[in-house]
């Protein structure tokens, strides 16, 4: 199973320097991955009703801007997206970021996509938020056909490309697209679509319950599990995941790791936000301290 970190970027937002020491700091204590949010414009929370967590308060790198950065400053460490918000961007775009980070990382880019819950920025980057969900089926298609194709010609019902491509074309072709969400129609979209599904519930009876209806419906599209990646987030703080789940413990770290294994997970990445932690040096030492504990499983 890897293990990834998650970049702690709405508490080190005010620090320049941070993203430098995170990724140099991850590579070397042996982490697999570095995993990052995406959030474009934040909502004032005084002016909108918002249905998550993060506002116009909270700090947010863009991720393929941030990635560019990390990667040329390490070798081995690969780059995931947690998620990208792909229906509020244009697809060809996307595209072109990804395939760029990418090929210039060497093939280290993992994309994880996911349709968001804020209205506020689809309307801000000019696109249908209630049309999300089947815009992000339509975009798996393109992407991966630009990512594997020098010429593309592709009509559909929100993206025309007229024979037309990318250059250079990514290393990995295509990029790996996972898909992060829980909504019923979620899984059944990452079931018959993706790479791999981001599940966020703890390994509890519930959430094996889940997993247990996600592999129903990957066989109900005719594939195999074998071939779909399982990723899932522990956080280690104080943060409030809605499934009254608390991991604060270093027991309870190895309980979860253990348990998310046997569930078939492929990868987990730990969030060390909401932790009381309030220096990029504090999120680094508390990352270094779950990967102790669980390398020595």
């Amino acid at each position: 199973m890897r293990i990834g970190a998650i970049y702690p970027q709405i508490e080190v937002g005010d620090d320049p320097g941070a993203a430098r020491a995170f990724a140099v700091a991850m590579e070397d204590l042996g982490f697999d991955h570095i995993l990052a949010f995406d959030h474009v414009v934040g909502a004032n929370p005084k002016t909108h009703d918002l249905k998550g967590p993060y506002s116009s308060d909270d700090a947010f790198l863009e991720p393929f801007v941030m990635y560019g950065w990390m990667a040329a400053i390490t070798k081995r460490i690969e780059f995931v997206t947690g998620i990208l918000i792909a229906p509020q961007r244009q697809t060809a775009l996307i595209a072109k970021q990804a395939a760029t980070l990418d090929f210039l990382s060497g093939g280290r880019f993992r994309m994880g996509i996911g349709v968001g819950w804020n209205d506020v920025e689809y309307e801000a980057l000019g696109q249908d938020f209630s049309t999300r969900g089947k815009r992000s089926e339509e975009q798996i298609e393109l992407l991966r056909e630009l990512w594997t194709k020098p010429l593309v010609t592709f009509k559909g019902k929100w993206d025309t490309i007229t024979d037309a491509g990318l250059l250079p074309l990514p290393k990995q072709r295509p990029i790996p697209i996972w898909i992060g969400g829980h909504a019923d129609a979620t899984l059944r979209r990452a079931a018959r679509m993706a790479d791999g599904w981001i599940p966020l519930f703890p390994p509890n009876d519930a959430g094996i319950a889940e997993m247990d209806k996600f592999r129903g419906y990957v066989a109900d599209a005719g594939r195999s599990m074998d071939d779909i990646g399982i990723e899932s987030w522990i956080n280690v703080g104080d943060y409030d995941d809605g499934y009254g789940a608390s991991y604060k413990t270093e027991e309870s770290w190895v309980d979860w790791t253990t348990t998310w294994k046997s569930q078939g997970a492929s990868h987990i990445s730990v969030n060390t936000m909401m932790a009381g932690l309030t220096t990029i040096d504090q999120h680094i030492e508390k990352q270094a301290q779950f990967k102790a504990v669980i390398d020595g499983i």
